[in-house]
């Protein structure tokens, strides 16, 4: 079967190479898989950025995919072939709270990621995807959608008539925004970008900020709020904009920390967190449990994600992650493996 395998930490040294087809246990599943998307994760890895924790070469990159069950083991009941599934994100977190053991069960890292033609995995450690989705469409899932819906619906509860502050228009940034207009709550959509503002609208998001044009944008929260503030922040820039989270936020609001694509070490004012009893929570991915219940969730909401409109073949993946940090996209960066 046909991999793409990372043999050096650069973009440059994903190659295709064949390996042999795996063989599905009496309690597993066999899956052809047909697409897989990326995260900012995936750009990290490649370089070797987790340190020991990105495992080591040769490696099977990108955690999220999808495919159609070609063969189920003899004591599998709950699927069949035919069934289209997303692998989870992280394979040792069926329910309850994140442990730091959890982490070295990631894909597309210390275990084999989705870029492969077959995957063989225990039946337990992949999930069906909403009824009305497609492969490209279910392998945004396992990681992007999964952590907005812990910050906007697990971990984040956030409510009718909460006003819920989203950064930007990549993957988890609309997953949330979508995630906040199902809880019917009242989203405030950044960019520096005027025709992502618009992807943003269209969308269902209720007030627009280009930051670029307005870097103090915290003051235009306030005032969207008349003065109280946003209940939640979904925070993906890190240091560059943590500190105007701060301002923004009510007090007894959330902020959830998911990206630090601005750096790590922000400047900060502690004494809001304090003094106003804010909840700075960091999110990472989701649980096999909360992943279920998203699911559910999207189907009935009938709700659909937004992918780029570029979509890379099997063997472009590198190409892919390369211009991953460009940011240029909005959405979901999706690879069809028949192409």
């Amino acid at each position: 079967m046909r991999v793409m395998e990372l043999t050096d930490w650069t973009p440059d040294a994903l190659l295709p190479k064949e390996k042999t087809r795996p063989k599905c246990s009496p309690d597993g599943v066999l899956i052809q898989m047909q697409a897989a998307s990326l995260n900012y994760r995936d750009t990290v890895v490649v370089r070797r950025g987790y340190g020991r924790l990105t495992g080591s070469l040769p490696l099977i990159p990108v955690s999220d995919g999808a495919g159609v069950i070609i063969e189920t083991g003899d004591i599998v009941t709950d699927l069949k072939p035919g069934d289209l599934v997303t692998p989870f994100f992280f394979q040792d977190w069926p329910s309850g709270p994140y442990s730091s053991s959890v982490s070295a069960s990631a894909l597309g890292g210390m275990r084999p990621g989705v870029m492969q033609e077959f995957m063989a995995l225990p039946a337990r450690l992949v999930a069906k995807t909403p009824k009305h989705f497609n492969a490209i469409q279910a392998s945004t899932l396992p990681c992007a959608a999964l952590t907005a819906w812990n910050a906007i619906v697990a971990s984040g509860d956030v409510k009718k008539d909460d006003t819920v502050v989203v950064q930007g228009t990549g993957g988890v940034s609309l997953f949330a925004l979508q995630f906040a207009r199902m809880r019917q709550a009242k989203v405030i959509l950044l960019s520096s970008d005027e025709r992502k503002l618009e992807i943003g609208r269209q969308h269902g998001a209720d007030h627009l900020i280009n930051y670029r044009q307005n870097p103090d944008w915290s003051q235009i929260v306030r005032e969207i709020t008349s003065g109280v503030g946003a209940s939640h922040i979904v925070e993906v820039g890190g240091a560059e904009t943590l500190d105007q989270s701060l301002r923004s936020v009510a007090g007894g609001g959330t902020i959830s920390l998911i990206g630090v694509l601005s750096g790590l070490k922000p400047a900060l004012n502690l004494g809001p967190v304090v003094t106003q009893n804010i909840r700075l929570q960091g999110i990472t991915v989701g649980s096999h449990a909360m992943h279920r219940e998203m699911v559910q969730a999207i189907e009935e909401q009938e709700m659909e994600p937004v992918i780029d409109k570029h979509i890379f073949g099997f063997e472009e993946v590198g190409e892919a992650i390369a211009n991953f940090g460009r940011r240029s996209h909005i959405g979901k960066v999706c690879i069809d493996f028949s192409r």
